[in-house]
C-alpha cells in the first residue's frame, strides 16, 4: 500500500538529509519532489501545490534545535500536514437509533457489497450490535446473492424482496422489519452503476428522502486515483454523504484518493478496507496513515489487532505451560491460527517500522503457514502433545502425510526445539513474559 509514494517522499527526503541547516535553497529542492511524488501518485496539481506550499512555509519559518536534524524535522512537518490533509482525527460512526440506519452508496464494482458485509461484522463482533442487511439492488440479482452469501458467513440475516423492483419500498419494509426483529442497525446495499449517471442518482436520493439515514457512507476503490475523487465529488454534491469508505487498499494503490479525498468534499474517511475476508476492515486514522506512508510503521494497529484475536484466559494457560516449558505443537498451531486472523501477512510485517521497506520485494503469501500446519497436522494427537518422542520412525511417518522432504521435519523440529529454548530464557529474565502482556513474575 502506497509503495511508490512512500519511496518518492524518502527520496524527497535525503535532498535535506546531512544538511547542518535550512536553507530556502535545499528546501525548494525537497518540496519540488514531494510535489513531484503527490502528482505521481494521483493527487489533483492543485492540493499538491497548496500542500508543498504550506510545507515550505512552515520548514523556513523554524527553528532547528540541536538535538533534531533538518530532515528529521521536514519529516515531522510532512507527517503534520498529510494528517491534516486526511482528516486531524479519526470519525466515529452513528450508529444512534431506533433502528440507526445506514445507507450505502457508490459505483458499481468499488466494493460495496462486500464492504455492507464488512461492516455488519465490523458493528455485530465489536460493537455487540444486532444488524439487518438491506438488499436494494433491484438491478443485479447477483448482488442481492452476494449479500446472502456474505450474510450467512457472519450469521446476520439479510432482508430481500426478488420480485420488487422499488427499491424506497424494498428500504422502507427493512426498516420495519428491523424494529419487528429488535435489529438495532440497518445496513441498505444500494445499486450501482460504471460510471455516475441520473437515473442511479435519483434513486438512492429518493431512499434517503425516504428514509433519512443517519449515516451516508461513499464507497470508492481506492485503486482509481483521481477519478475516485471526482466521483465522490459528484455524489457528494446529491446526497451530501457523511463518510467515506476507501476499498481495495491492498491493491495497486498509488494514494491519491486517500490523500485528496476530504480536502475536496471535505467529509471524513470513516473506514478503510482491503481483501475478501469479512474481517479486513479498519477505522481510518489520518495520523496512522501518515505514518505508514512516510515509512514509520503502525504499531498501534498491529497491537490493536493482536488484542482483537487475544484471549485471556488462553494467554494464561499458555503462560503457565511456557514457564513450565511444555511448550507443544498443539499451542503454536493455535498461534498460528490467531495471527492469519489478524490480516494480510506482509501488510501487518509493513506496520512495524523499518519493515515493511525491508519486505516490499519479498512475495509473502497467506498461504505461508500451510507447509507448518500441514507437518503439524500429520502428527497424532500424542505427538503434538510430546514433541519429544518425535524419533526418526515418526518423522518418517509425518514425512509422507505431510507431503514434505525429510530435511524440512528435521529443520522445523529444529527450530521449534530453538524456540523453546528461547521461550525458556525469556523465563529467567526479570520480568520476562510481564512486558509482552502475558502477566507479571
Amino acid at each position: 500500500m502506497f509503495e511508490n509514494l512512500s519511496e518518492r517522499l524518502e527520496s524527497a527526503f535525503k535532498q535535506i538529509k546531512g544538511e547542518g541547516r535550512i536553507t530556502e535553497l535545499n528546501i525548494a529542492a525537497t518540496v519540488k519532489d514531494i510535489r513531484r511524488a503527490l502528482i505521481d501518485a494521483d493527487v489533483n496539481y492543485k492540493i499538491a501545490k497548496e500542500f508543498t506550499d504550506t510545507i515550505r512555509e512552515k520548514a523556513l519559518g523554524q527553528k532547528v534545535l540541536t538535538a533534531v536534524s533538518p530532515g528529521q524535522l521536514m519529516v515531522k512537518i510532512v507527517k503534520d500536514e498529510l494528517v491534516e490533509l486526511m482528516g486531524v482525527s479519526e470519525s466515529e460512526l452513528n450508529a444512534k437509533g431506533n433502528p440507526a440506519v445506514i445507507l450505502i452508496a457508490g459505483l458499481q464494482g468499488s466494493g460495496k457489497t462486500t464492504f455492507s458485509g464488512k461492516l455488519a461484522n465490523y458493528l455485530k463482533n465489536r460493537k455487540g450490535l444486532s444488524p439487518l442487511l438491506v438488499a436494494a439492488d433491484i438491478y443485479r440479482p447477483a448482488a442481492i446473492e452476494q449479500l446472502k452469501v456474505l450474510g450467512g458467513q457472519i450469521d446476520v440475516e439479510v432482508y430481500s424482496e426478488a420480485e420488487n423492483k422499488n427499491a424506497v419500498q424494498i428500504a422502507q419494509n427493512a426498516i420495519k422489519e428491523a424494529r419487528s426483529k429488535n435489529k438495532n442497525v440497518v445496513i441498505i446495499d444500494t445499486a450501482g452503476r460504471l460510471a455516475v449517471d441520473e437515473v442511479m442518482m435519483q434513486e438512492v436520493a429518493a431512499i434517503k428522502g425516504a428514509i433519512n439515514p443517519g449515516e451516508i457512507l461513499f464507497v470508492v476503490d481506492s485503486m482509481t486515483g483521481q477519478d475516485a475523487v471526482n466521483t465522490a465529488k459528484a455524489f457528494n454534491d446529491r446526497l451530501d454523504f457523511s463518510g467515506v469508505v476507501l476499498t481495495k487498499l491492498d491493491g495497486d494503490t498509488r494514494g491519491g484518493a486517500a490523500l485528496s479525498i476530504k480536502y475536496t468534499v471535505n467529509k471524513p474517511i470513516k473506514f478503510i478496507s482491503s481483501g475478501e475476508k469479512l474481517d479486513t476492515l479498519d477505522v481510518f486514522y489520518p495520523e496512522r496513515m501518515a505514518q505508514r506512508i512516510l515509512g514509520m510503521g503502525d504499531i498501534t494497529t498491529l497491537v490493536e489487532k493482536a488484542q482483537a484475536q487475544f484471549d485471556e484466559v488462553q494467554a494464561k494457560k499458555l503462560e503457565k505451560k511456557i514457564r513450565k516449558n511444555q511448550f507443544d505443537f498443539e499451542d503454536f498451531k493455535q498461534q498460528l491460527e490467531q495471527i492469519k486472523k489478524m490480516g494480510n501477512i506482509k501488510d501487518l510485517l509493513g506496520m512495524i517500522p523499518g519493515v515493511g521497506k525491508a519486505v516490499k520485494d519479498i512475495d509473502i503469501s497467506d498461504d505461508s503457514f500451510k507447509g507448518i500446519e500441514a507437518i503439524i497436522n500429520s502428527m497424532t494427537p500424542f505427538e503434538r502433545a510430546n514433541p519429544d518422542v518425535i524419533d526418526q520412525s515418526r518423522r518418517k511417518r509425518i514425512s509422507g502425510g505431510s507431503g514434505k522432504d525429510l530435511n524440512e521435519i528435521n529443520a522445523f523440529l529444529k527450530q521449534f526445539e530453538q524456540m523453546k529454548q528461547m521461550m525458556k530464557m525469556m523465563n529467567k529474565m526479570p520480568m520476562g513474559m510481564g512486558k509482552m502482556g502475558m502477566g507479571k513474575r
